[in-house]
């Protein structure tokens, strides 16, 4: 169970991260997007809290390794509070001005509806993992955005519904080691 929903869960936020990088307001370099999830069952809560017992309770040195790991994907769980996944990624400008959505973790189809004001909608479906949902992006600014995404899976053969609420804020212009999410003309 709590790998499947991990596996959910950051195919989303990377969903989450990729979609809002076709917004041509925004300015390329590095961000950092914190979301917050929530499930109906109350599950995702429960993996996500036994994720971080675990993690506490590993021996120093295994925990800085999980840490480090998780690190150079751009990812740190919990940072925030129980729930809480905050990562890392880098937008560049020439994804920017593609108005590309670089490929997300898994196998998913992102469709997004013409942007309204500052606000984009968009709707996805993933194979692996097997998930669907929908979702809106709104440009605070060059430098920050909210989203609000519903997400539809299934958990242990039961049907599963997560909410996600992400805010992004640009960090700087220079990526550092973070590297660009793959683009689909990349592959």
């Amino acid at each position: 169970m709590k790998a499947n929903l991990a596996l959910v869960v950051l195919a989303i936020a990377a969903t989450a991260i990729s979609a809002t990088a076709s917004a041509q307001q925004l300015e390329p370099g590095l961000w950092e997007v914190s979301s917050k999830m929530t499930s109906a069952s109350g599950e995702l809560e429960k993996a996500t809290a036994q994720m971080q017992k675990d993690l506490a309770a590993m021996p120093p040195e295994q925990r800085k390794m999980m840490e480090d790991m998780m690190a150079k994907q751009g990812m740190k769980m919990g940072a925030g509070g129980p729930g809480e996944m905050i990562a890392r990624t880098c937008i560049t400008a020439e994804m920017i001005e593609r108005n590309e959505i670089p490929a997300q973790q898994g196998k998913c189809k992102t469709t997004a509806k013409p942007r309204s004001g500052n606000t984009t909608k968009m709707s996805f479906v993933c194979t692996d993992p097997p998930s669907s949902g929908e979702g809106e992006f709104t440009v605070v600014g060059p430098q920050a955005y909210s989203s609000k995404m519903v997400v539809r899976t299934t958990a242990q053969g039961k049907p599963e519904t997560m909410n996600m609420d992400s805010s992004g804020k640009w960090l700087g212009a220079d990526c550092g080691s973070s590297k660009p999410m793959a683009s689909p003309a990349s592959r």
